[in-house]
């Protein structure tokens, strides 16, 4: 069967590879699960392998499997599998265990291993292809209802993480009751964290840089946020106007603005970290002034990757709940589709060259 693949190390090398159909035999104890694929979500990170940033193939191979965005439907189950039948519209975790504490209880995507293990980023292909098994385990059930949101299942759980992270991590404060949040960057991850925070009462201000109004302002203001450019206010304008946030969350991919919120944040607040960043860009900051702030105001900064299955049903619960809430919003975001696995060289295109693709996904099989 056909998958869309890179070698490892090879800038610009996406190319379709011809690779063997999966079997529910490749699961031992009978719980696998076969899926075939419908869709499939890529992003930055993609681009990013596809430029040999980062990512290596799975041992044995010279070639990785793209595609961590995953939704498709049950074909066949293992005689242990008691979840999931076929028909069902379903999506898949990206991380899977290593060795550590963490990893086997449960919480892989939050190992303290070096060395890390991610379906179509790091040593296991991806779900860029026409089937793919896996254990029950790592397979999350899509309601029928929330089928046309398909490739969103991934990256909500990733904003769901966030978010839940930050509210386990102030436990600390006994009682902590956030009503301001700034979120930074209007990519999928800011505006799906905007309607977390919206859902959860507070006040939101998604903070970017083009003035609107555009699809991404139209979108966050759907949620009923707050968009705001910073080519038109800047941040130190916007918390002159609001008092300084309870939590920050960036989502920008710029190192600089990520280290900046930290001097916004307010008393007993948090700031979270979502995005990665690469290359060597250096900053002056006022590491005085923001030592005394956090030492005194008792502030947190948290970085957050990747999801476990708890925060995929956590995600999927809120996508339901933003459906009903805002409805026809969440769709919008799924701007850029692609026609086929032969279409790669287009996918890549759209990351690459096209600042109006949002969300870009491949639609690789019909239902």
């Amino acid at each position: 069967m056909k998958a869309v693949a890179v070698t490892p190390g090879q800038p610009n090398s996406v190319h379709l590879e011809d690779i063997p159909m999966p079997s529910l035999d490749d699961v031992p104890g009978g719980t696998g699960v076969l899926v075939r694929v419908l869709k499939v979500g890529v992003d930055a990170t993609d681009r990013e392998i596809n430029d040999a940033l980062y990512g290596n193939a799975p041992e044995g191979f010279d070639y990785l499997v793209l595609g961590h965005e995953s939704f498709g439907v049950v074909e066949a189950v293992g005689e242990n599998v008691v979840n999931f039948k076929p028909g069902d519209y379903v999506t898949a975790t990206v991380r899977r265990p290593g060795g550590s504490i963490y990893d086997q209880i449960g919480n892989y995507d939050m190992t303290s291993e070096e060395t890390y293990y991610e379906r179509g980023i790091n040593l296991r292909h991806g779900y860029l292809t026409e089937y793919f098994v896996d254990d029950q385990e790592y397979i999350v059930r899509v309601p029928q209802g929330l089928k046309h949101l398909h490739v969103l299942m991934e990256p909500m759980s990733c904003a769901a993480k966030a978010v839940h992270q930050a509210f386990e991590a102030q436990r600390r404060m006994k009682v902590w009751r956030p009503k301001l949040a700034y979120v930074l960057g209007s990519g999928q991850i800011g505006l799906l964290t905007t309607l977390i925070l919206r859902l959860r009462g507070l006040q939101v201000y998604t903070v970017a840089r083009a003035p609107g109004p555009h699809l991404k302002s139209e979108i966050s203001e759907g949620f009923e946020a707050n968009y705001v450019s910073t080519k038109e206010t800047s941040l130190d304008d916007l918390v002159a106007k609001t008092g300084r946030p309870d939590i920050v969350v960036d989502a920008t991919g710029h190192s600089g603005l990520a280290f900046e919120a930290m001097q916004h944040v307010g008393h007993n607040g948090v700031v979270v970290w979502t995005s990665i960043t690469g290359g060597d860009r250096q900053i002056e900051f006022p590491s005085d002034k923001v030592n005394i702030e956090w030492v005194l105001g008792n502030k947190l900064v948290l970085g957050s990757v990747n999801a476990n299955s708890e925060h995929f049903e956590m995600g999927i619960r809120d996508l339901a709940l933003g459906e009903m809430m805002f409805p026809g919003v969440l769709e919008k975001i799924l701007t850029s589709p692609v026609d086929g696995l032969d279409g790669y060289n287009e996918m890549m295109r759209l990351l690459v060259e096209d600042d109006q693709a949002l969300k870009v996904f491949v639609n690789v099989a019909d239902e």
